[in-house]
């Protein structure tokens, strides 16, 4: 099992930065990494994600929602094909931190027999597409607090 792990720290409360990353219709206009998502929101939900990695084509899967907890945690698992050939678990994290602020943890779990063999050319252009989000994220949640939207 290989992990990529990326974190961010947003200045806004956590039903903040969970309002964000909840509106999937959008995606398409400030997520340079998750450019499209549609489906049920709902744990045993299935999602339409269109990814589009910096450097990398455009892909497509239907990941099933492991966990939806408000405010705090959003979890899925994809595979490709058939499951224990490449699996990937995504996750989001909010945790609350100082000052009114949140944690942003970003990252996902690959598993399955062709992880070693893609590993090295999917991992850079992964970690660059999660920081790429994170940064979009936090530029979009922190101007709607700014503006007072939220």
């Amino acid at each position: 099992m290989r992990t990529i792990q990326t974190e961010i720290l947003i200045d806004a409360p956590p039903e903040a930065v969970w309002s964000v990353l909840t509106q999937f219709e959008t995606y398409p206009a400030w997520n340079p990494f998750i450019v499209n998502i549609q489906g049920a929101r709902i744990e045993g939900g299935r999602l339409d994600v269109l990814l589009h990695p910096p450097g990398g084509s455009a892909m497509t899967f239907r990941p099933m929602i492991l966990r939806w907890n408000e405010n705090q945690e959003l979890r899925w698992k994809g595979k490709l094909l058939v499951p224990g050939l490449f699996d990937g678990a995504h996750y989001f994290c909010i945790e609350k931190s100082a000052n009114g602020k949140s944690r942003f943890l970003h990252g996902e779990k690959f598993s399955g027999v062709l992880v070693p063999l893609l590993w090295k050319s999917l991992e850079p252009k992964t970690r660059a597409g999660f920081d790429a989000m994170n940064r979009a994220l936090k530029t979009v949640v922190e101007s709607q607090i700014f503006l007072g939207d939220s």
